[in-house]
């Protein structure tokens, strides 16, 4: 069915000719599971936490599902000159919300990663991540243009900083997930040899640093490499969730890890999905991140502008390795992390930052209108 004539020219009728609507029907799918698993998740945190409200976590998801949506659909729209434009503003803003989180910040677990505002906490890096991957893959893509131009250590001068804000918070997982999407983009946009080496080197003797220097560092990895002889509480009782719910699970509400796990509404909401719906929806949930990751780095590598490419692949990535990793905890396979599974898990600022990472990939992944493509080819002939 055609909504638009084709002579319509707006940009409403352009961004539905152009966009991937695949992928934004399975995104907005997340969405809506992530709505269904907060109605089985979502009193059972409020009850622990000794709120009134039994609903408060669901009517909390339903508002940040609807706003989520929005910023899905409407960053979709951005071109790809906005889509930098606002990644840089935005980078700035919650750069320096960052950095005054080390003085002012709301501090929870030993960790200052949140601002509190207006009954609500807040968390900066979650909006960083996407806006770091653009801007990096813009001052990276420069490089084709301006050779002489110190294009590599400015981009990598933006990352250092921020995954130094992230380590001093300490957020180690976001700081691991930052890293690797930065190589990936400088990887897309050419990664010399020298940089290559400099990257497994440093990283190497980063790793080593935070494993002795940060003790919950060194207690889950070893804890996951020599489970017998630490606590592992937490992801036994979620693997153990999912083997109980079996293949279509032991029904809604009837489960029970949401009422043992202090985070079942957020990092272990994979496990809560296993034990209540069983491995039919698991599947159905890795399946669509999978598409979505897949797909979208696909759609990103045949894209001709470095910029665009570079910047697609990196947001489908970060996306990607992020699900990769809540689901690979929920399932014992790698230490523990507070990860939340994107555009699933409960949280106001992991929606905002899953639903920003993929509109923006969506809005550097568009088709070529079909006027652009008409102007290419008069230009060509003339």
């Amino acid at each position: 069915m055609q909504v638009f004539r084709r002579s319509d020219r707006s940009p409403i009728a352009e961004w539905w000719r152009t966009v991937d609507k695949g992928l934004i029907a399975a995104a907005l799918i997340l969405l809506g599971a992530g709505m269904v698993l907060s109605l089985a998740a979502g009193p059972a945190a409020a009850s622990k936490l000794k709120l009134g409200d039994p609903f408060y976590f669901v009517y909390r998801q339903a508002a940040f599902v609807i706003v989520a949506s929005g910023v899905l659909v409407g960053t979709s729209l951005l071109s790809p000159v906005w889509a930098r434009r606002v990644c840089g503003l935005l980078f700035v803003f919650c750069f320096l919300l960052m950095a005054g989180l080390l003085v002012f910040g709301h501090e929870a677990k030993g960790a200052k990663r949140w601002l509190y505002l207006w009954g609500t906490t807040f968390q900066p890096s979650e909006i960083v991540k996407p806006a770091l991957v653009v801007m990096v893959a813009w001052l990276l893509a420069q490089r084709e243009k301006f050779p002489a131009g110190p294009w590599a250590p400015i981009a990598f001068a933006f990352f250092a900083a921020t995954v130094g804000l992230l380590l001093l918070q300490p957020d180690v997982g976001q700081a691991a997930l930052l890293t690797v999407a930065f190589v990936i983009v400088f990887f897309v946009t050419g990664l010399p040899w020298i940089w290559a080496t400099g990257f497994v080197v440093g990283g190497s003797l980063i790793g080593g640093g935070l494993y002795l220097l940060l003790p919950h560092v060194r207690f889950r990895i070893n804890s996951f490499l020599n489970p017998d002889a630490h606590d592992t509480f937490q992801i036994d009782i979620a693997r153990m969730a999912i083997e109980r719910g079996g293949m279509f699970g032991v029904g809604p509400g009837e489960g029970r890890v949401k009422r043992i796990l202090p985070d079942a509404h957020t990092d272990f909401i994979y496990s809560v999905a296993g034990e209540e719906f069983g491995l039919i929806l698991l599947a159905l949930l890795t399946l669509l991140f999978a598409v979505i990751s897949i797909k979208g780095v696909m759609d990103a590598s045949r894209q001709k502008d470095t910029y665009q490419r570079a910047a697609g692949v990196g947001l489908y990535s970060i996306f990607g390795l992020q699900a990769a990793v809540n689901m690979a905890v929920n399932l014992s396979l790698i230490p523990p992390k507070g990860m939340t599974l994107p555009l699933v898990s409960s949280g106001g600022s992991s929606l905002l930052g899953s639903a920003l990472t993929l509109g923006l990939a969506l809005a550097l992944t568009r088709k070529q209108p079909e006027s652009s493509l008409s102007h290419l080819a008069h230009l060509r002939h003339a």
